[in-house]
């Protein structure tokens, strides 16, 4: 890439309390240290998606659906999207346990519904769940409420689950192919 202009990356998130924006960022950095020219910014934000050469969008995840403005984000930009490289994140699972209590999957299990209907609208090249993170002290009223009801409280531990070396190396997966596609044009 040295000497040439580097392709145009959009980072774009849905994010409710800030953990899925750090994500987001975190990977907009890893990028950004390869060479690539980053944008990361809100799914709210972005009107036009045209200019931009590749896409990493990913969304906080609630009762297995991503964030209406990432949902909105993607449709609203599909054709693009599905003509470019593209891949999708989702965060939210919280605690260190890989198998939950019912015997399900911490990350695989948690992937949003959106990840397979996104697979013939856009065809990412890849998809990930990522740890997420909760501080009761920093949500609103009304999800305090829901959180501490009778047997949603034992599934929302507290504290930042996220796995920054697990970011970084999806980041890098990222980068890498990208590095490779352009050297093959």
């Amino acid at each position: 890439m040295k000497g040439e202009i580097a392709m145009k990356v959009l980072v774009a998130y849905a994010s409710k309390y800030g953990a899925t924006e750090g994500i987001a960022r975190r990977i907009g950095e890893t990028l950004t240290t390869r060479g690539l020219d980053v944008v990361v910014a809100a799914c709210k934000t972005v009107n036009d998606a045209s200019g931009y050469d590749a896409f990493v969008v990913g969304s906080a995840v609630y009762e297995f659906n991503w964030r209406k403005a990432a949902r909105k984000f993607v449709e609203r930009n599909a054709e693009v999207l599905a003509s470019k490289p593209t891949w999708l994140f989702a965060s939210g699972p919280l605690g260190a346990e890989d198998v939950h209590k019912d015997g399900n999957h911490a990350l695989k299990d948690s992937a949003p519904k959106q990840f397979a209907k996104y697979e013939d609208l856009v065809h990412p090249r890849g998809t990930t769940v990522f740890r997420g993170a909760y501080d009761h002290d920093k949500v609103s009223r009304g999800d305090r409420f829901v959180a501490w009801l009778p047997g949603v409280r034992d599934l929302m531990d507290e504290g930042d689950f996220r796995e920054w070396d697990v970011i970084d190396a999806w980041a890098t997966d990222i980068a890498d192919e990208l590095e490779a596609a352009e050297a093959r044009s």
